[in-house]
């Protein structure tokens, strides 16, 4: 008979410290925001499976900004998903706490920005990386490549989500400057996205010789597959256009507008924000003027002057020629953008040329693209919402009811948090953001 020795005591588990990383450590929201960013949080502990572990959040500074009870984490394992639903406009921390096994926690902060309800929330999504957005081109799948104009940095944002931007190009160096172009437009052609600095001086009415420059790059691929490439740039167009204008009297005072210490961005101005190609052409380009208007008289009309050669003024640096400006009548208003469809169907969005005028009305017009045949408002933009709107991302189809345009902000200038800093000056990218919207277009 075999008799049984006594049973080895079971070997007590030692679990070591969790550990937890978030993908930000600064996160941006908005009262009242459908589809908010979210911050992944990863987290682990020696010795036990992650799906044991417990994530919690709880509000250690201003809980009128955002509370315990407005923090969600979901998903299972090792990385979890964190939201923010915003109480208020401000800035709070929130300590994100990994719970482990045998009694063993660890914690990180992290530091939370909220913005204003804005109008139709639903409709809104925010671009975050950069506030200064100035010109968008949709590149399919739902993505659009978005520019800045207070840097040289392209960013492709999926259209139907708020959050950081996909992939990021600087082409800076290609372009052989150091500071920003101003991006303030852009169209595309087959592969290839023209891009247009302002051409004028800076604010403090200084010539910055980046800001003489239109670009291309070239795209492959679609949605978040998109890639782009450095095409080629010229740096005379506002030389042109100056010459232009002089050899035809001085119509619209270029001389004038670009002459040293001659802000912008006032009605006699010089400031291009707007471009697109002509009707069924592919060579004859518009340039959209914020400034000036033409003549430049309250009430006047906005500004397109055809480069009849864009294409070869891109590709082999031929200088432009151009064709007589076409003068449209939008309200006393200018353009600060200009889009068609594949169908010829334009939209323009209109605003005021003023420096500062998120309070100034906004609104867009439907046109067909030919000089003498009058544009028709299709919509009243809503002046409330911080920022000025500043790009529209691509046209529908404007004959169908219920059509829909996506339109993007310049938050630049924007107290988005409360506090008086503008956004581009705010300390973290995090926390800079543009809104991009969704408008019904009145029939």
């Amino acid at each position: 008979m075999l008799i049984a020795g006594p049973t080895a005591p079971a070997q007590a588990v030692t679990y070591g410290t969790p550990t937890i990383a978030l993908s930000a450590s600064y996160l941006s929201g908005a009262v009242g925001a459908t589809g908010d960013p979210v911050v992944n949080v990863t987290v682990g502990q020696s010795g036990a499976d992650a799906s044991a572990l417990t994530v919690s959040a709880s509000a250690s500074s201003r809980a009128s900004v955002a509370g315990t009870g407005d923090v969600t984490v979901t998903g299972a394992g090792a990385v979890r998903q964190l939201a923010v639903a915003a109480r208020g406009r401000g800035y709070t921390n929130l300590t994100v706490k990994v719970t482990g096994l045998g009694g063993k926690s660890a914690t990180k902060t992290l530091y939370y920005a909220a913005s204003a309800a804005v109008q139709n929330p639903a409709d809104a999504r925010w671009f975050t990386g950069s506030a200064d957005a100035s010109a968008a081109v949709d590149v399919g799948g739902g993505y659009a490549v978005v520019a800045d104009d207070e840097s040289n940095v392209l960013r492709l944002y999926d259209r139907s989500r708020s959050g950081a931007p996909v992939k990021t190009w600087d082409f800076s160096s290609q372009l052989g400057v150091s500071k920003e172009v101003d991006i303030e437009g852009a169209t595309r052609i087959g592969n290839t996205i023209y891009w247009t600095g302002s051409l004028g001086n800076n604010k403090d009415g200084e010539y910055k010789a980046p800001r003489n420059t239109v670009f291309t790059t070239t795209v492959s691929g679609s949605g978040a597959g998109t890639q782009l490439a450095y095409g080629r740039s010229y740096k005379k167009l506002r030389d042109d256009l100056v010459a232009w204008d002089k050899a035809n009297g001085n119509r619209y005072g270029f001389a004038a507008g670009t002459a040293e210490g001659d802000a912008p961005k006032q009605i006699d101005g010089f400031n291009v924000e707007g471009l697109e190609f002509a009707p069924g052409s592919t060579t004859t380009a518009y340039l959209g003027f914020r400034a000036p208007l033409a003549p430049a008289v309250p009430g006047g009309k906005a500004l397109l002057v055809p480069v009849t050669n864009f294409d070869q003024v891109l590709a082999s640096g031929a200088k432009a020629a151009f064709g007589a400006g076409v003068e449209l009548d939008l309200g006393g208003l200018a353009v600060r953008d200009i889009r068609k469809n594949a169908a010829g169907q334009y939209l323009i969005l209109a605003g005021s040329w003023a420096a500062d005028d998120n309070s100034d009305p906004y609104a867009l017009y439907q046109w067909d693209g030919v000089a003498g045949h009058a544009p028709v408002k299709r919509a009243d933009l809503p002046t409330t919402d911080p920022g000025g709107w500043e790009a529209i991302v691509d046209v529908p189809d404007l004959a169908a009811a219920g059509a829909r345009v996506q339109l993007v902000t310049d938050s630049g200038s924007a107290d988005l948090y409360g506090d008086g800093t503008e956004a581009k000056d705010l300390s973290h990218a995090e926390w800079k953001k543009a809104r991009a919207a969704w408008f019904t277009l009145n029939p």
